[in-house]
């Protein structure tokens, strides 16, 4: 039996939904199985685990007891699917850019002195490499969805008033950062805590963005603004509060990038709402991933030669 062995299930064995939802609870227990020297991978399109035998062994079979999961063994496997991973192959939008930084995000967690730290550092390591070589990035990525949904509700040169993106994580910084705010007169980050986000966007000198509690929007209607969810982190009562005030400001759309939508259509009926499960943004990804779709394999080629290269150069360098 090999030393190193991983369990997965993601977005391709199931519905998209149906493993964000997963996925977001069995996310808490990432702590508890680091300590035990397990690596769990937890994104929207996916639940991994992955470490030695023997820690293997002491998993929670909830973990994916809803779920027929499939069974990896051996260093190389698990080096090559997290280099894959790493690439963007296995992503809903081929070539996406940020699945690589969530793997070296997961792996904070571990002990760096693991073997399956280093199995998975060299991955990420990999995929990124293979990724730039075969130029596997998204012509369809998020920014790129989002402004062309918002070119289509400002058709003719019309000019939109502010952009409000609701959450400032990883994906709300770098919509922001590639400039899908550019059209509008202003940007406002919406976040429940002003003074912390102040602090960490004191490196933006090049980029003016305004700071909004939730409860602050929609004092008056701006049928001419775009709203953008992109945070996760949404209680019950946080979810009350953003629905009040977008039904306040009925803005022109709601572009919602949550894996878990923030707001139902129900409960945003009369405000234009689009999520990612909805045909227009599906529409989105299946353009892009027939643009990708030759070349994944030319990039699986580079990513199992190099796997290669990096075992043989391991092996005569050896004690």
């Amino acid at each position: 039996m090999s030393e190193f062995a991983g369990f997965y299930v993601d977005h391709q064995m199931t519905s998209p939904l149906a493993m964000a939802q997963h996925s977001a609870k069995i996310k808490p227990i990432a702590n508890d199985l680091a300590r035990s020297g397990v690596l769990l991978v937890t994104t929207c399109l996916r639940v991994e685990v992955y470490g030695q035998e023997h820690a293997l062994r002491n998993i929670d079979s909830t973990i994916f007891s809803d779920f027929s999961s499939e069974r990896i063994e051996g260093a190389t496997a698990i080096t090559q699917r997290l280099a894959e991973i790493a690439s963007g192959a296995h992503s809903q939008i081929l070539g996406e850019n940020y699945i690589s930084d969530q793997l070296a995000k997961s792996i904070e967690l571990l002990d760096p002195n693991l073997p399956i730290f280093q199995i998975v550092r060299l991955a990420i390591d990999i995929g990124r490499a293979s990724r730039a070589r075969a130029r596997f990035f998204a012509p369809f990525n998020y920014d790129k969805i989002v402004r062309d949904i918002i070119a289509d509700r400002f058709p003719n040169g019309e000019l939109p008033d502010r952009l409000y993106m609701i959450g400032a994580g990883m994906l709300g910084r770098e919509l922001i950062r590639s400039g899908v705010g550019e059209r509008f007169r202003s940007t406002v980050i919406v976040t429940r805590n002003p003074k912390n986000l102040r602090k960490r966007l004191r490196a933006w000198t090049d980029i003016d963005v305004a700071l909004m509690r939730p409860a602050e929007i929609g004092h008056a209607r701006e049928p001419r603004s775009i709203v953008v969810i992109a945070t996760a982190d949404v209680n019950e009562q946080y979810q009350a509060i953003l629905q009040k005030a977008l039904l306040r400001l009925e803005p022109r759309t709601i572009v919602d990038l949550s894996s878990i939508p923030v707001l139902s259509k129900d409960e945003v009926w009369k405000l234009n709402h689009v999520t990612m499960y909805d045909e227009e943004f599906l529409r989105f990804i299946d353009q892009n991933n027939k643009q990708m779709a030759p070349k994944l394999p030319l990039l699986c080629s580079d990513i199992e030669a190099t796997l290669r290269a990096a075992q043989i150069y391991i092996s005569a360098n050896a004690p």
